[in-house]
């Protein structure tokens, strides 16, 4: 993986004339227990709206956790454009979360950013293979179904440039270019949403709790690395 992402960041090197940061490192998302700092949690369905009912994301013992009201989204305050993401996460039996990135600080990020799905089969047996664990929501499909039921699961996803790569269980099962995907997706309104290829390349990142009874959504040992333009020599 660190060869991959060395590659992808030369190759944009030349192919834009930025100079990238060079392997830069890893940094925890959530350092304490509590409520994280530079966090907020906003509406299921759209960031700009403040979440229903009274959900609260807390860290306990290096596990960040959401209890209370279901549907929410618990997302950074910070945007985030190039990055590789490491984590564990493990859902309950009618567990839904996902992971946003690049969405805007208003609207569905599965829609108007990305989310790349996380949820239990039992969640939702009808489910299209890209509302499965691992799929980029309504759009891409996982090559695979690696997900492990009420396990720890582990995921590791790069974005840069328009290359998405995501490795799960130690399997890769999203290795793509964004921008070769002009795919027709349809929300939950049956309203036609901007194509993958036409998504932001810069936003929020972000876990989501959609859970029904019983399908609790935890994460740990999240951390990140960004991958920032050198500013320009004078």
């Amino acid at each position: 993986m660190k060869t991959f992402l060395r590659k992808i960041v030369i190759a944009l090197s030349f192919a834009s004339g930025i100079t990238f940061a060079a392997e830069p490192e890893f940094k925890p998302l959530f350092t304490d227990d509590g409520p994280p700092t530079g966090w907020i949690t906003r509406h299921w369905g759209d960031l700009g709206l403040p979440a229903q009912g009274s959900p609260v994301w807390t860290v306990k013992s290096g596990v960040l956790v959401s209890t209370g009201d279901r549907g929410c989204w618990f997302v950074s305050d910070k945007d985030y454009g190039d990055f590789e993401i490491e984590y564990e996460f493990r859902l309950g039996p009618q567990g839904n979360s996902g992971f946003a990135f690049r969405a805007p600080a208003a609207g569905d990020p599965a829609f108007v950013g990305m989310e790349m799905q996380m949820a239990d089969f039992r969640y939702n047996p009808q489910a299209k293979p890209s509302e499965l664990t691992g799929g980029i929501y309504r759009a891409i499909a996982p090559t695979e179904q690696v997900y492990q039921p009420e396990q720890w699961n582990t995921v590791r996803l790069s974005v840069v440039g328009t290359k998405l790569k995501v490795e799960m269980n130690g399997k890769v099962i999203q290795d793509t270019d964004l921008a070769s995907h002009d795919e027709e997706v349809i929300d939950h309104k049956n309203n036609i949403v901007p194509k993958i290829k036409d998504r932001p390349r810069r936003g929020r990142i972000g876990f989501q709790n959609l859970s029904r009874a019983g399908g609790q959504v935890e994460i740990r040992k999240a951390r990140i690395r960004v991958f920032e333009p050198k500013p320009p020599v004078d």
